[in-house]
């Protein structure tokens, strides 16, 4: 019988911030890995709650199954009882099956939970749980070979994994494909695993980003969710997984990890690998409370970008290839006349790059585009007062380029043969020193000689039959091996992207891939923002920048005014609805604005002066979102850290099912203070129909803007205006 002192005599070690707990119970006599008790939010009483977990919460034994209750540990395997998707895989030449961890210990170092421990046949495992001041919980492992000399050790998979409760039983994640990125699908958490892998090379078009699951129906701003991040940009998998007998003394986990080929890691006595680190992040208040979250944590990093972002002008969907001195010069002036403040020069400057099918990794100026050097370009664009930004693409090659005809290789491929080509471009090894020194010389030399502020760093194909012909580290003198390299491909890459920053302290770096193909924590920290989609349509982008912003903030997120008919879906959106969507994260143009109007250009000078206006607030502030019952109007919001300012898109997409909307809540802000709510034209104004615009809308478009109790903004709202389709406007809201 159970009395009790057996419900507190348990010892556990936890982390607890901003409302979240980890709680972990180490084994007896470290005879084997902690168990994970806890992860979700913080529970009153502290320590002597979290000790009496354990017992209290023991899972009762299900028929035919193991005899006992079973653990769910730090690192789950078949040693512990756990079927499912294990934390660790790995083999010596096919030996070794499920390992049993002795010698283990579980401290709390700082912030973190730290586990280490071995195994018999020598491996040592060290976990790292670290949870910082914002709630988001990483989880770093790493494992290192201390078997004999000469027996290598293969490592197969390396996953952090956690619990979640019976109350998750939905499944929130992101799909989608070129110029339709972060598609969300929505399902009930069932028996089996939601394995979103990806064997790209790269992020993906179609990354989720987060994997979440979370309370049923759970929404922006309601609901409790859980959620991971596997943040690495090539090859990776999330998961969610359910057993019909559960998960030890929870129902199912999440997890995630690196996604490894066979033979990719193979570690020799001595070696280790350090697994991406995983991101963890858990919400009461729905997925607003995940972005809270993981937007406060990442601007508290070292390496967030601290520089006020610039309004941008980016030249492709202005010029194309057409590398014009005189046209760019004169974009240059316009540019300069509304207000941008950085000028990027996209593709085509170099080598015999006058289409996509040849020159692309020949880094040197073209003397026939710019027989005078681009010198000219730039001093006019410097002496313009703008910062000059440039386009690269350094691991992608033509076949039709000097590059391969000098050394062939250079170029990643098995010994059959090149792979199937991707927009005619194959991928230069990153792990061929004298092919990186190469790259990194080159664009060094550029951003030094040219003065250049800013690279465009693109990235246009997925990874297929990347394999470098290597020594076998395991078999007989002389043998050689196709080895996978996107693992070693990615390394490189974050190391040459540190080593041009480390040599150009104000260099700043966007990671493009086709769009947002390369979007993760981790390309992040070596990056200054993300190009969010190759889609400049507004209607789409919408979409698309409100679900990158769940793990995104604004501040990183490229977010552009394109042509009134966007060149990826041929539709037509007016200037108003252009630059609305374009407030939304860091603003820019990529649009001919040599063809503009003067009504054009007088209204794209105000949005220049309105963004750097509102840009302290919307690239610092915590983001909000709500919509429609029947989704068709979008509510995206910022407000500041007092709840003193706040600016909130209305957005209709398509044509609802009433006449009338009605009227939306506006989120965040505090329902005791009054609040003038303004309506800023400069943002575009819709088309409302006459003799039917709300009460408040006329007294909002004068300068004072209308007064309005913020009891009746949060919890009432005000009543949109009848408008149509890829139209809406900006309140801009200050407490009186």
């Amino acid at each position: 019988m159970t009395d009790q002192a057996d419900l507190t005599a348990r010892t556990t070690v936890h982390l607890e911030s901003a409302g979240t707990a980890l709680v972990l119970e180490p084994r007896p006599g470290g005879s084997g890995l902690p168990e994970v008790v806890h992860w979700g939010s913080a529970l009153e009483g502290g320590a002597s709650t979290y000790a009496a977990l354990p017992a209290l919460t023991t899972a009762p034994v299900p028929h035919s199954a193991l005899d006992v209750p079973w653990p769910l540990t730090v690192l789950p395997g078949e040693a512990d009882g756990w079927s499912g998707t294990p934390g660790w895989a790995g083999h010596r030449a096919g030996g070794a099956g499920a390992v049993r961890w002795h010698d283990v210990t579980c401290e709390v170092e700082g912030d973190a939970l730290v586990t280490r421990a071995s195994s018999p046949d020598g491996i040592r495992l060290e976990l790292r749980h670290g949870l910082d001041e914002h709630g988001v919980l990483r989880v770093d492992a790493s494992v290192t070979n201390t078997g004999e000399a000469g027996v290598p050790l293969d490592v197969a998979a390396l996953r952090a994994i956690l619990p979640l409760p019976v109350r998750a039983d939905e499944v929130l994640d992101l799909t989608g494909r070129w110029c339709r990125e972060r598609s969300p699908q929505r399902s009930h958490l069932d028996h089996g695993t939601h394995l979103r892998a990806s064997r790209r090379g790269r992020t993906g078009h179609d990354a989720t980003l987060l994997m979440m699951a979370g309370t049923r129906g759970f929404d922006w701003r309601t609901g409790e969710v859980w959620a991971v991040h596997t943040a690495w940009s090539g090859n990776h998998e999330h998961l969610v997984e359910a057993l019909p007998e559960g998960a030890g003394r929870h129902h199912a986990v999440i997890g995630g990890g690196e996604l490894l080929s066979p033979g990719e890691v193979r570690l020799l006595p001595g070696e280790s690998y350090a697994a991406p680190t995983v991101v963890f992040v858990h919400s009461t208040e729905g997925l607003d409370g995940l972005s809270r979250r993981l937007h406060r944590s990442l601007r508290a990093r070292a390496v967030h970008p601290t520089r006020t972002r610039p309004v941008v002008l980016n030249t492709w969907e202005a010029v194309y290839f057409d590398t014009d001195l005189d046209q760019l010069k004169s974009l240059a002036d316009k540019a300069a006349r509304i207000g941008v403040e950085r000028f990027v020069l996209d593709d085509g400057w170099f080598g015999g790059r006058r289409h996509d099918r040849a020159g692309l990794g020949d880094w040197v100026v073209s003397s026939d585009v710019w027989p005078h050097g681009m010198h000219p370009l730039v001093d006019h664009v410097k002496g313009l007062g703008l910062e000059f930004g440039l386009w690269f693409e350094p691991e992608m090659v033509n076949e039709d380029s000097d590059l391969v005809r000098e050394h062939p290789e250079w170029v990643l491929r098995p010994a059959a043969g090149a792979p199937r080509e991707w927009r005619w471009q194959q991928l230069v090894d990153l792990t061929n020193e004298a092919a990186f020194d190469q790259l990194l010389e080159r664009i060094s030399g550029l951003v030094a000689d040219l003065g250049i502020d800013y690279i465009k760093w693109d990235h246009n194909r997925d990874l297929l039959e990347a394999v470098h012909t290597v020594d076998d580290p395991a078999g007989p003198g002389g043998r050689r091996v196709d080895a996978p390299a996107v693992h070693a491909h990615t390394l490189a890459y974050y190391r040459l992207l540190d080593d041009l920053r480390a040599r150009h302290q104000r260099l700043e770096i966007e990671s493009c891939s086709s769009g947002g193909a390369r979007v993760d924590l981790e390309v992040l920290d070596h990056t200054d923002r993300i190009w969010t989609s190759d889609c400049n349509d507004a209607l789409e982008r919408a979409s698309i920048q409100r679900w990158t912003s769940l793990l995104v903030p604004a501040e990183l997120m490229g977010t552009h005014i394109g042509p009134a008919t966007a060149h990826t879906t041929h539709r037509t959106v007016d200037l108003g609805f252009r630059m609305l969507m374009a407030l939304q994260g860091h603003p820019g143009l990529e649009w001919d604005i040599t063809t503009c109007s003067d009504d054009e250009l007088e209204a794209l000078t105000a949005w220049t002066s309105l963004a750097r206006e509102l840009r302290p607030l919307l690239h610092t502030g915590d983001l909000v979102r709500s919509e429609s019952p029947d989704g068709t109007v979008l509510v995206t919001g910022t407000v500041d850290a007092n709840r003193s300012h706040a600016a909130y898109t209305i957005a209709r997409l398509v044509t609802g099912r009433d006449a009338v909307t009605g009227s939306l809540p506006l989120p965040g802000l505090d329902p005791t203070r009054a609040y003038a709510v303004r309506v800023r034209s400069e943002a575009g104004l819709p088309a409302v129909v006459q003799n039917a615009a709300p009460g408040w809308w006329d007294a909002a478009l004068a300068e004072g803007g209308v007064v309005v109790p913020g009891a009746v903004l949060t919890g009432v709202g005000l009543p949109v205006p009848l408008i149509g389709p890829a139209q809406g406007y900006l309140l801009d809201v200050r407490a009186v």
